[in-house]
């Protein structure tokens, strides 16, 4: 598959609009056959006596002779400002800039432009001016932050079109000591078609193999005399939630304009990675050999409460920013410093239980290993068929917790390597080429894995008699010590606990 993403930057052109009730008349055009009488620079505005408030930066999505389709997924827009220093219209300390945006689609060139949002927003400029305020210094650049401008959640038109103005209010104090804008430069980002069209044939072939390998558990388990145990259970839910992520329904943002498509994606991403957190304590705590509360979902609040509490501080942190963008794409909750504090405090709250949540983790990990260790020293003493049960068994847990540290791993790094590959636009010169592979390779890789752990722990359904599946087998044939052998995972999880029964009486 090719790249994921792709950036493509523009550059607005400054258009003269003379005429009153700006934005509710018609739409500027920066080329083509209407397009709009044009400047070149401020110094010519000037000398014309046109004022700040009769000029459009317009911009036209995408560049001359292409067009958007739907298999773009979103569109992300950064907004960078070329701004020039002059000693009478200095930058002031914490300036704000005010943009009046709308914006605007069409789906052939010759159609009028229909209005999907317009807004007022604000922006703090974040600038920094590398030589000493002289006036040897008048004309060169500050150096800006890239400021978030705009997401759409859907490409459904072939052609869109942005109209920015800076509205200047002197007795307001509206756009006044922002220095000298020159120029407004837009970077649009957003998902290549080849890459789309990749990543919605895995998830159309991954489904019914999830799905069918679900069936055949489920119904591995209705066969037990016995009700299932809660291991079980909490595999089956694994199961459903990677269902959840995997059915296609992404195929119809090709035909529907559904702008909540971003939003719905992370939801299910969410719950997903909470149900995963939720089954790694869960799965070590039913194999703590000595566990009294085993079986009881209510033993595990303490580990379980703050993914709870993580997941949901995520899930309102993402309602306050994409939940809004779907009325207002312009939003952003980075640009309020309430907003700002906010969002962080979501962040934070989220970072400490998953600090805690690891903690857990790693104390119940050890324990586990450690119990293990001491019953492997009984394993010895135990008749042979026995003993190669339980070290089937043992083995079995081992090699499953060693893939599951392996795919944490490559979880972990995934998400800090796409973070930094998001902050690129917000802070400056890192850049990561994250390759399609990646993408691709972790979604596989936790598929695999889910199918997997629903393989290993599918419960056997042929009964070989209650003395075998309790493990006390005597060596009395070859046939039996062949079954044990082979048959590492009679009853399912519920092997572990009976070992622990065992060498507790023992």
């Amino acid at each position: 598959a090719p790249s994921p993403t792709t950036a493509v930057p523009y550059m607005s052109v400054k258009c003269i609009d003379v005429r009153k009730n700006h934005h509710k008349t018609k739409w500027l055009m920066p080329w083509g056959p209407n397009h709009c009488e044009k400047l070149k620079d401020f110094d010519e505005a000037v000398s014309r006596q046109i004022e700040a408030n009769d000029i459009v930066f317009a911009v036209h999505i995408p560049l001359p002779s292409k067009e958007m389709s739907p298999w773009f997924q979103f569109m992300l827009f950064i907004m960078q400002l070329d701004i020039a220093f002059k000693m009478d219209n200095d930058l002031k300390e914490n300036a704000e800039i005010t943009l009046d945006v709308s914006l605007a689609y069409r789906d052939d060139m010759f159609d009028d432009w229909e209005e999907i949002a317009h807004a007022i927003e604000i922006r703090k400029l974040k600038c920094t001016f590398g030589s000493p305020k002289t006036l040897e210094s008048e004309g060169r650049h500050y150096d800006c932050d890239f400021l978030p401008f705009m997401e759409i959640g859907s490409v459904a038109h072939k052609y869109y079109l942005i109209n920015i103005r800076l509205p200047v209010n002197e007795r307001k104090g509206i756009n006044v000591g922002i220095g000298e804008i020159k120029d407004i430069r837009l970077v649009g980002i957003h998902q290549n078609g080849g890459f789309t069209k990749v990543w919605f044939a895995m998830k159309t072939f991954l489904t019914p193999s999830i799905l069918i390998i679900m069936v055949w558990y489920w119904r591995r388990i209705t066969l037990m005399t016995r009700a299932p145990v809660l291991l079980e259970k909490v595999i089956f839910a694994l199961g459903i939630s990677m269902t959840f992520i995997n059915i296609p329904v992404e195929w119809f943002s090709i035909g529907f304009d559904w702008t909540w498509m971003l939003l719905f994606g992370d939801i299910r991403q969410g719950i997903f990675y909470a149900m995963l957190l939720s089954f790694w304590i869960i799965f070590c705590g039913e194999h703590m050999m000595d566990q009294n509360e085993r079986n009881r979902l209510s033993g595990y609040w303490k580990q379980v409460g703050p993914i709870a509490v993580g997941s949901f501080c995520l899930f309102i942190f993402d309602m306050c920013e994409r939940g809004v963008q779907l009325k207002n794409p312009f939003y952003s909750i980075w640009t309020t410093e309430v907003g700002t504090e906010l969002a962080m405090a979501f962040i934070i709250v989220a970072g400490i239980c998953l600090c805690l949540y690891f903690l857990f983790l790693c104390f119940m990990v050890f324990q586990v290993f450690r119990n293990i260790s001491g019953k492997q020293s009984s394993l010895p003493a135990m008749s042979k068929a026995r003993r190669l049960h339980y070290e089937g068994l043992i083995f079995r847990f081992k090699f499953l917790m060693l893939i599951t540290l392996a795919c944490a791993a490559m979880t972990v790094i995934f998400f800090i390597v796409s973070q930094v590959t998001e902050g690129h636009w917000k802070w400056g010169d890192i850049t990561i080429q994250v390759n399609s592979a990646f993408f691709t390779g972790i979604y596989g890789m936790w598929n695999l894995y889910v199918f997997a752990l629903m393989f290993l722990y599918a419960p056997s359904h042929k009964n070989y008699g209650e003395d075998q599946s309790n493990g006390d087998l005597g060596v009395n044939s070859g046939e039996e010590l062949q079954l044990t052998t082979t048959i590492t995972h009679v009853d399912g999880p519920t092997e572990v606990y009976k070992l622990a029964r065992k060498e507790a009486q023992e």
